[in-house]
């Protein structure tokens, strides 16, 4: 890849979302600003190349996207009222919108309003504040491109018609619309955790930057709120790990093999921080959420300076407390890894089996059961479970990793 080529991609990583809420202000359109800022893009691929690339790529991206929209709603409002057409395209002043003044922000509120189904939300948000693909989008949710693509479609044309403003909300509407917003933030940075996509990069660290950067924003407008600080804290200990998650050869590096003097020192002592601060509200009697107790989890495994130092029963009563409030199968499979360490493979297998009718179709169920069928020398058995773990896998570096446990299996 040339430094031009490169030159784009980390432009399109660190300015489509700036782009794309910039123009979203200005035209109060998600469809004129994904369009433009694609657009202007396509122009820097063209044009860098030949005139260099800007001082200030996102500048230029912004300026480039914001004439290629103004072209287009002259060409659609050609026989329109010509005052209409030029108080559009006037820069309009900024309205107050909330106690943060963030483009981004208000566009994922808006990507997150009620009005859409939760998995639209998500799937909104991953095209306009990730700028993934619709490929890659349609990968993450097991659907068709094209389905992808008319989901996406039809809600960006309810926010049009439902007239769904580009805001914060107000402060008496924030702790209603905030765990939606969560709920969205932690796929978003789910997806650059662990990137579905078999031809992106294995880490996206622009997304897992944005969604701890707007949690942080979110943070600052609900100080008090548990959740909003537990899933800031769960991201951070989980993105102080980042560096030694993938080796020098593309392989997804597991937990217990990872070089911990890679870690985060900062990111970890601030999860910490905020982990411990939870932990007094509930010594006060109030009960932690999912992200409080995912955080806690985390922060457990941060501590252990050595695999081996790992207090797995008080990871194993943490997720027995998940359990009572998150009864999903994940929570459940994840729950099996802390019960395998004290109990053994065997007590942990039949746990995971139970779950086979909820999570067949998803890798890490196959990859949890063929880690312990190996460790209990059925390696046959751990064999078939690794080449399904294997198909159903996305990312390109957790197949290497488990291609090549399969591939030492005697």
């Amino acid at each position: 890849m040339s430094d031009v080529e490169e030159a784009v991609t980390r432009a399109h990583h660190g300015e489509w979302a700036r782009v794309v809420a910039a123009l979203t202000r200005r035209f109060g359109d998600l469809d004129i600003a994904e369009e433009a800022a694609a657009e202007a893009f396509a122009t820097a691929v063209e044009r860098w190349p030949a005139d260099g690339v800007p001082p200030n790529p996102g500048a230029w991206l912004t300026t480039t996207a914001t004439r290629k929209a103004i072209d287009r709603i002259r060409r659609e409002n050609k026989r329109d009222d010509k005052q209409k057409e030029a108080r559009m395209l006037d820069d309009a002043l900024p309205e107050p919108l909330g106690a943060i003044d963030d483009d981004r922000l208000r566009l994922i509120f808006t990507c997150c309003h009620p009005a859409l189904a939760m998995e639209t939300r998500v799937a909104l948000t991953l095209r306009m504040v990730g700028g993934l693909t619709m490929p890659e989008i349609a990968r993450a949710f097991l659907v068709a491109e094209s389905t992808m693509g008319q989901r996406i479609t039809r809600a960006k044309a309810k926010i049009k018609a439902a007239r769904i403003p580009y805001r914060v909300p107000s402060a008496a509407d924030l702790p209603a619309r905030v765990s939606g917003v969560l709920a969205v933030l932690f796929l978003v940075f789910n997806e650059g955790y662990l990137a579905t996509g078999p031809g992106t990069d294995p880490v996206r660290h622009d997304l897992t930057a944005e969604a701890i950067r707007l949690t942080r924003l979110i943070r600052a407008l609900l100080p008090d709120d548990g959740e909003v600080t537990g899933l800031l804290a769960l991201m951070l200990l989980v993105e102080a790990r980042r560096s030694a998650r993938v080796s020098a050869g593309g392989e997804l590096v597991a937990l217990d093999e990872q070089d911990r003097g890679a870690w985060d020192a900062e990111l970890i002592a601030e999860g910490h921080r905020l982990v411990r601060e939870r932990l007094a509200a509930a010594a006060a009697g109030v009960a932690p959420g999912r992200y409080q107790i995912l955080a806690a989890i985390n922060a457990v495994h941060t501590s252990a300076r050595d695999i081996r130092d790992t207090d797995w029963a008080q990871i194993r009563a943490l997720y027995d407390q998940l359990v009572r409030v998150d009864p999903s199968p994940m929570s459940a499979l994840n729950r099996a890894i802390a019960v395998a360490e004290l109990d053994g493979p065997e007590v942990a297998l039949a746990a995971v089996d139970r779950l086979e009718d909820k999570l067949a179709g998803y890798h890490a169920y196959h990859a949890t059961r063929a880690d312990l069928l190996r460790r209990l020398g059925r390696s046959g058995q751990a064999r078939a479970a690794y080449d399904k773990a294997i198909d159903l896998a996305g990312n390109t570096a957790e197949t290497a990793s488990l291609t090549r446990r399969r591939d030492r299996l005697r």
